[in-house]
C-alpha cells in the first residue's frame, strides 16, 4: 500500500512537472514567434565595428529585408551594406522539436554561418570556425532594446571556449519606412 501510494505521488508530481514544462516550452515558442513576425519586413541598419577594447573603429549604413517563407515558422532575407560591396542570403526559422531558434547566412564567399539559440532567447551562438591562427572560436548574438519599429544585435567572439567575449560590432536596426 506504502509503495502504491509513493508511486501514485510521484506520478501527480511527474504530470504536474510535464505541465509547467509545457506551459515554459508554448511560452518559448511564441516569443520566438513574436521575434520573427517583428523581424519582418524591410529595415535600415547601422553596423558599427568595434575593436577589442569595444570602441568604434568603422561604421557602414546597409539593408536587411526579411519576407514569410513559411508564416510564423520561417522567414527568408538579404542584407546588403553597399559601401563595402557585402551582401548575404539569409534564412531564419523555428526548429521547434529541437527547442531551437536559428539563423543561417552565406555571403559571395560561399562560407555559411549557422546560428543557434534556445526558442525564447534572445542570443545565438554559431558553429565552431578554426580563426587564421588555427584556434576553434565561436561568434555570438544577443538581440536587445526591442521596440515595434527597432532593435539592436551585439556580436561579440571567443576563442578560449567562451571563458572571455570580445567585441565584434554593433547593430541598429530601424524599420524603413
Amino acid at each position: 500500500m506504502e509503495r502504491g501510494i509513493l508511486i501514485a505521488i510521484a506520478l501527480f508530481l511527474w504530470g504536474q512537472r510535464l505541465e509547467v514544462q509545457s506551459q515554459e516550452d508554448d511560452e518559448a515558442l511564441a516569443a520566438s514567434v513574436e521575434e520573427l513576425r517583428t523581424a519582418l519586413g524591410e529595415w535600415e541598419v547601422v553596423t558599427e565595428f568595434l575593436d577589442q577594447a569595444g570602441k568604434v573603429a568603422g561604421s557602414a549604413q546597409g539593408t536587411y529585408v526579411f519576407d514569410w517563407v513559411v508564416e510564423d515558422r520561417v522567414l527568408s532575407g538579404r542584407s546588403e551594406i553597399p559601401a563595402l560591396g557585402l551582401a548575404s542570403g539569409i534564412l531564419f526559422y523555428l526548429r521547434e522539436k529541437e527547442r531551437e531558434i536559428e539563423m543561417v547566412s552565406v555571403g559571395a564567399d560561399g562560407k555559411l554561418w549557422i546560428m543557434t539559440g534556445p526558442l525564447g532567447g534572445d542570443m545565438r551562438t554559431s558553429q565552431e570556425y578554426r580563426t587564421a591562427e588555427g584556434r576553434a572560436a565561436r561568434l555570438r548574438f544577443t538581440r536587445f532594446a526591442v521596440t515595434e519599429d527597432g532593435f539592436e544585435s551585439r556580436m561579440e567572439s571567443t576563442d578560449d571556449g567562451g571563458a572571455t567575449w570580445l567585441p565584434g560590432n554593433h547593430q541598429v536596426f530601424r524599420r524603413r519606412g
